[in-house]
């Protein structure tokens, strides 16, 4: 039994804790106040994990800050050493399976008065596990800590080395010798600062708690701090300043907070240190986006900040001035945060010279918070409906939507996602059904040919995933489509047509960044030419939604951007037209990003997800152009709709 769940914990360990990329080392700080003394630590990969102990005389060790907290045998072999000789026999010879990088700290706080008697009774039991506690036997040996009432630095060398090391400070003068035995220093924060964790230290004691680390530093010595706040901000705080060891008593949440550190920074200009290989994804998707491939996290780095652009405001908010043409703009999981992150990491965006701005409540008929169904297809027709359904009422009934409306209207329309032409937002465009997943159903609404152009990636749902044996590429042709697999090619149709480029399907990478804007340009260009009456287009960036299922601040970042460019290529032809309307705003938000630290002068930003799924802020309405002070202050996502039609009657 005991063996089975001896097991069970070192699995855990192991898919959460030895996978885990930390940009500091986290000390678990009174561990055995916590409610699973040493576990939660240890399956967090707390790299030092400390207790307070008493010497009861013979081989009895008690852990305990006072003598009057033992309300019951808090025996130290059973709450720490044998738990730890246990994992590291399990793993062999490691603290954590399969990591051969680290080895575990435990830090004994000594509460007796002689600290002779006590570690010669420690020495004693630990020889007993060589191949634990040994470092001449084991070189990720568990490396035993001696702080609080230990001795003096000249009676180190009563110790064995192999065994024992020992706390430092920075008020002692070592000798070489002594140094060696040195594990960390510690120190007091609260000896030279009252920081309490809200905002930044005052200037004066910040540069004395750097200088602090800078002189452990120079011993080659790492350095912890406490008896100071325990929070987010202090966090990222010592990680900024370059602290080794992350003082908590919260390690469960701490960890959380520092894993996929990489996800959780961005500094465009390479700022926050080498980019980590491999790729970030999710599982959250639904049936037609479930084969994303994931954000490629070292294709994350761009090599330059995206160039933005400053609209001329010569016709915006005007309304006399006719409005031939809609671009309306939606960001898929941008939420306010995720514009901001994009902004601060870019030095500014396209979007945010947008002078007029609203929000919007995106709640969905049946649900509090919306999917992507429900506030795309609210978007498009001007009806608040269930999630899951696609331009469909909850009865069933088909609504039409803006492409029906302007279709109806001898104009144009586009529709261009960064993403499958059949996921939720873009198909609520041109498709109905009761259920999102229905592709086969959903592309049919393409047969109505009332689209001058449709682009976007999901070749599969055209041909291989079709429950009704329909050749749509054929089917389209027959009806005076081009079929395109290239957004290049857009420019060369004389036609209509449907471009499925695969390239639409990938994550936004510093190789591709520009490509939703190449085709927000070039369809521009076709819809311009295609009809005297103007037009109607929807561009869909929709992978900033992937990368808040994903938790990947980069992937955020950089799909925000190149949605940013497409928005600027929307801008430009506004003012070289002057009657075109541009409205960005979001379906949702996505992942629950908070922005909790960065840099003003590299652009560096640091943001913790809350969530990895949709979430209920208010999206941000941004609109120019003629008419575009129709959409400022609050009101339902329905209304972005229905204000268009009433400004295009």
């Amino acid at each position: 039994m005991k063996r089975s769940i001896i097991a069970a914990v070192a699995a855990l360990c192991f898919c959460f804790g030895a996978q885990a990329q930390y940009p500091a080392l986290i000390h678990s700080h009174n561990d055995y106040a916590q409610t699973a003394p040493f576990w939660l630590a240890y399956s967090q990969k707390a790299h030092s994990i400390e207790c307070d102990v008493f010497y009861m005389g013979g081989s009895k060790f008690l852990v305990g800050h006072d003598k009057k907290d033992f309300v019951y045998n808090q025996d130290f072999d059973v709450f720490y050493l044998e738990p730890i000789v246990r994992m590291y026999r399990y793993n062999g010879g490691r603290a954590w399976a399969g990591d051969d990088t680290h080895d575990l700290q435990l830090m004994i706080d000594i509460k007796s008065d002689d600290s002779d008697a006590f570690l010669k009774a420690l020495v004693k039991k630990l020889k007993k596990y060589p191949d634990v506690f040994d470092s001449s036997v084991n070189p990720l040996a568990c490396k035993v800590v001696i702080t609080g009432n230990g001795p003096a630095p000249e009676d180190f060398c009563k110790y064995p080395s192999s065994y024992i090391s020992f706390d430092g400070t920075l008020d002692k003068e070592y000798t070489p010798e002594q140094l060696q035995r040195v594990a960390l220093i510690s120190e007091c924060l609260r000896n030279y600062t009252h920081w309490n964790g809200k905002g930044t230290l005052v200037y004066e004691e910040e540069v004395k708690v750097r200088e602090l680390i800078a002189k452990a530093h120079a011993l080659g010595k790492p350095i912890r701090f406490w008896s100071g706040p325990d929070s987010v901000t202090s966090w990222y705080t010592w990680i900024n300043f370059g602290v080794d060891y992350i003082n908590t008593d919260n390690p469960a949440k701490c960890a959380e907070f520092l894993k996929d550190w990489h996800n959780q920074n961005y500094s465009i200009l390479g700022e926050n240190g080498p980019v980590k290989a491999g790729v970030t994804r999710t599982d959250r998707l639904d049936k037609v986006t479930k084969d994303f491939a994931g954000f490629q996290n070292d294709k994350l780095q761009l090599k330059n900040l995206v160039e933005t652009y400053t609209p001329s405001y010569l016709n915006d908010g005007a309304t006399d001035k006719p409005i031939k043409n809609v671009i309306l703009m939606i960001g898929d999981g941008m939420g306010i945060m995720q514009m901001i992150a994009a902004d601060r990491a870019n030095f500014g965006l396209s979007m945010m010279n947008m002078r007029y701005m609203g929000m919007v409540n995106n709640s969905s008929e049946d649900a509090f918070t919306t999917d992507s169904a429900a506030s795309g297809s609210g978007l498009a027709t001007g009806v608040i409906q269930p999630n899951r359904h696609i331009a469909t009422s909850a009865d069933g009934k088909d609504l039409p939507s803006l492409t029906d409306y302007f279709y109806e209207k001898g104009k144009a329309c586009a529709v261009v996602t960064l993403g499958d032409m059949c996921d939720a937002t873009p198909a609520a465009f041109y498709g109905h059904c009761v259920e999102r997943d229905s592709a086969d159903i959903i592309t049919r609404g393409l047969l109505d040919g009332k689209l001058t152009i449709l682009a976007g990636s999901g070749i599969k749902d055209m041909t291989v995933n079709r429950r009704d044996g329909l050749d749509m590429p054929s089917e389209l042709k027959s009806i005076g489509y081009d079929f395109l697999r290239n957004v290049s090619d857009i420019d060369d149709s004389a036609k209509k047509c449907i471009c499925i480029d695969e390239e639409m399907g990938k994550a936004a990478t510093v190789d591709n960044i520009g490509l939703l804007a190449d085709a927000t340009r070039r369809s521009i260009a076709k819809l311009s030419a295609a009809s005297e009456n103007g037009f109607f287009m929807m561009v869909e960036g929709a992978k900033i939604d992937y990368a808040g299922h994903s938790r990947c601040l980069p992937g955020s970042i950089v799909e925000t951007l190149s949605f940013d460019m497409a928005i600027a290529e929307a801008l430009k032809f506004a003012d070289s037209n002057g009657e075109t309307l541009v409205i960005v705003t979001a379906d949702h938000e996505c992942g629950a990003l908070v922005l909790v630290d960065g840099d003003n002068a590299t652009g560096r930003v640091t943001g913790y997800y809350l969530s990895n799924d949709h979430t209920p802020v208010y999206p941000i309405v941004l609109s120019y152009g003629p008419g575009a002070s129709s959409f400022i202050g609050r009101y339902l996502q329905k209304d972005v709709a229905n204000r268009i039609k009433e400004l295009c009657k």
